[in-house]
């Protein structure tokens, strides 16, 4: 009787989807605890918006999972779809991929493939599973808001030893942008201007964030640092200082500087 059946979407009413949509895009496990704790915390941080989670995963298992990118890319090109079913539903809703680990390369992916004058709102990413010198030029150029990095140092088990042995989503060896962020390449082309890395400090470990890669999908991390970014009117280097900061109120724009500089400024 349950063949086919899918697993419930709480956060995607009628009345959610008219407001705008999140797509939350699992790690190489696919669909299950700690993607529903990043739904969940989103909606307790106050987004009012859909919420879906996009299982992307093969019963193939997590290897599989990390190592098909030709298949994954296919993947990201349904997301495209998805996105673009919603888009003739709900004409200039805005629209927010989200990405744990592996999820995070399909969101970078998804980004790249949207038509010529198509954009999402932004890319939030957190402990990406993708190489740190990977070029987001393209992605970057199909946000109005940019890329979010979430990145943790102390992530040295999977995006450390594991991406270098096994590799990363893109099939590099070598620590991933989740753990170390993202390279700026040199000629630093003006997409970059809205890339924000935000590493992890000890702050985060009050919200069960303790550095590692499966407390990063806490609940409480993610309603307290993603979900205001989703509900902002417009990302900005300001807003992601204030965030950090515990000074959500204050969300001032001031001039985005290179992405070498704000991730410093995001590592105090």
């Amino acid at each position: 009787m349950c063949a086919g059946c899918r697993p419930p979407q709480p956060f995607v009413t009628s009345d959610r989807m008219q407001r705008g949509l999140v797509v939350v895009l699992p790690g190489i496990e696919g669909r299950g605890y700690l993607n529903e704790q990043i739904c969940r915390g989103l909606a307790d941080g106050g987004v009012n918006w859909a919420i879906e989670i996009d299982d992307w995963t093969s019963s193939w298992g997590p290897l599989y999972n990390l190592r098909s990118e030709k298949r994954n890319r296919r993947k990201a090109g349904d997301l495209v779809e998805r996105i673009k079913r919603y888009r003739v539903a709900f004409p200039e809703r805005p629209v927010v991929l989200l990405g744990h680990s592996g999820g995070g390369a399909i969101a970078i992916w998804a980004s790249e493939m949207l038509g010529k004058n198509d954009k999402v709102k932004g890319v939030i990413l957190i402990n990406v599973a993708i190489s740190r010198e990977y070029d987001l030029a393209k992605a970057l150029e199909h946000t109005t808001d940019g890329i979010i990095n979430y990145y943790s140092g102390n992530d040295w088990v999977l995006l450390g030893l594991g991406t270098t042995v096994y590799g990363t989503m893109d099939g590099k060896h070598g620590s991933s942008a989740g753990k170390e962020k993202f390279l700026a390449p040199t000629d630093l082309p003006q997409a970059y201007r809205k890339l924000y890395q935000v590493g992890w400090d000890m702050e985060m470990i009050k919200t069960g964030h303790l550095g590692g890669h499966f407390s990063s999908s806490s609940t409480r991390f993610v309603s307290r640092y993603v979900a205001p970014l989703v509900m902002a009117e417009q990302w900005s280097e300001q807003l992601v200082k204030n965030i950090k900061s515990h000074d959500i109120n204050n969300t001032t724009d001031s001039p985005v500087e290179t992405p070498g500089i704000l991730s410093k400024s995001m590592d105090k």
